[in-house]
């Protein structure tokens, strides 16, 4: 019985130094050492969960090194396997990241913005994300949070009209402003016009009339990349355009627009259609686009990548 006793006595103590040498060999990972001093308990509670410690180190090093959501190589999306201490144990649980709370916060709100025929990027602008001392947009950008400011105070405000070169960042600033807004529960609706148009043509689906409703009379709007659209047909800017813009006018509704073109541009590219040069119905129309909005010009290097982490080729607004 004794000598019993003594082997089950044996293989215990066996058994606790192959813990301790896994564990003391586990903290030669700084990433392990750095992961277990956060849970501050003693080396004694912490080398019985050594291996599943070991996972969670790989994991927790991976996210270190992630950029955004869209890269996440986790098994599961947003998530981590993670220690939890709870008592002085430790339980093991898949935690949401950073970037999956930001993209749930942002979910929350998402019903107060109705986005058509936009990359769905564009959910993820923040006014966090907006460089303030970019001086090629500074002016845009004071706009920007001038608007945020102001709407709280009134919600008729003029909106903005930002032209520049192609992927300077028109589209993401006011998608920041509509995002910040929708916090407030502000619906607001983005769409990015030449591709509306062509859905319209090429088909009228069921649901026209309910969305033309909807964009003519939401809170906020932003009509994204006004003028690059076809000028062969004046229907688009007879019976879609101008009634839409005409209503929000009357109705003091804010009213934000992007281009390529700055308004003489955009004034020439709605004087031209199959019928000829009409510049009498293009001149109403820009002067209806100055009552809502402010010109303002947005220059700055192609921003996509910095913003998305990927190619300028893909057709992401920014």
């Amino acid at each position: 019985m004794l000598e019993l006793n003594d082997k089950v006595k044996t293989m215990g103590y066996n058994f606790k130094d192959t813990l301790k040498k896994e564990y003391k060999e586990a903290c030669k990972s700084e990433m392990f050492l750095e992961l277990v001093k956060k849970l501050k308990l003693s080396d004694e509670i912490l080398m019985k969960y050594t291996s599943q410690l070991q996972e969670c180190s790989k994991n927790y090093e991976t996210c270190l090194n992630c950029k955004n959501i869209l890269e996440c190589k986790q098994d599961i999306k947003g998530y981590c396997y993670l220690p939890k201490v709870v008592d002085q144990k430790i339980n093991f649980n898949y935690q949401p990241c950073k970037f999956k709370k930001n993209l749930d916060l942002s979910t929350k709100y998402l019903k107060n913005i109705f986005i058509l025929e936009e990359p769905l990027e564009i959910k993820e602008a923040s006014m966090d994300k907006i460089i303030l001392k970019d001086k090629n947009r500074f002016e845009a950008i004071e706009a920007i949070h001038k608007f945020l400011v102001e709407y709280k105070k009134d919600n008729k405000q003029k909106g903005l009209y930002l032209y520049g070169n192609f992927g300077c960042g028109k589209t993401y600033l006011i998608s920041a402003l509509f995002n910040e807004l929708a916090k407030e529960n502000v619906r607001s609706a983005i769409v990015f016009w030449p591709e509306f148009l062509r859905n319209l043509k090429s088909s009228f689906s069921t649901d026209f009339n309910e969305k033309y409703e909807y964009i003519k009379k939401v809170p906020l709007l932003l009509i994204d990349d006004i003028g690059a659209e076809s000028t062969t047909s004046s229907w688009g800017r007879d019976e879609i355009f101008c009634p839409l813009i005409q209503y929000r006018m009357q109705e003091k509704l804010p009213t934000f627009f992007t281009s390529n073109l700055d308004i003489d541009s955009l004034e020439q590219h709605f004087s031209v259609s199959k019928d000829g040069v009409e510049v009498i119905k293009s001149r109403r129309i820009i002067e209806r686009i100055k009552q809502l909005s402010t010109p303002i010009q947005v220059i700055s290097k192609n921003l996509r990548n910095w913003l998305y982490g990927r190619s300028s080729k893909n057709n992401n607004k920014c």
